[in-house]
């Protein structure tokens, strides 16, 4: 169990305080829905969330396999509907450096799909997926 403790502080703004680590983060209303724009929306920590899960359940398989992901890099993109405002879609583009076997490149896909926030976002927002590998290796 983790605890996050939030407190509103005006102006469309929150502050997150994640219980284990005392970390804080700040959020704030996006300009197109009546905020300043100035921190992650709760939207774009979703988006966050599923980009650095997937690459961290591929970071642990990497680990455990010898596999090398340094430089690798994911981006999200986030689109919503018009409203009622939600989540219509979560592109993730990951590039991968590293030249790798079928295999290994298989493997990373596969730890990718199953993450946690992956496997919890809701069958109506769309995930698309796309790898870009430097090459496969012998």
């Amino acid at each position: 169990m983790v605890e996050i403790q939030i407190a509103y502080k005006g102006k469309l703004r929150c502050q997150a305080t994640h219980e284990p680590s005392g970390i804080t983060l700040i959020t704030d209303a996006p300009k197109d829905n009546q905020g300043e724009g100035a921190s992650f929306s709760p939207t774009d920590l979703v988006a966050t969330a599923l980009g650095t899960c997937m690459l961290t359940i591929m970071g642990m398989v990497a680990q455990r396999d010898g596999i090398d992901l340094s430089n690798t890099t994911v981006q999200v993109v986030k689109e919503m509907t018009p409203p009622p405002r939600r989540i219509a879609s979560l592109t993730v583009e990951f590039n991968i450096p590293t030249a790798l076997t079928v295999e290994q490149q298989d493997k990373l896909r596969t730890a990718a799909m199953t993450c946690p926030v992956h496997r919890s976002m809701h069958p109506d927002v769309q995930i698309p997926v796309k790898f870009n590998f430097a090459g496969v290796t012998a």
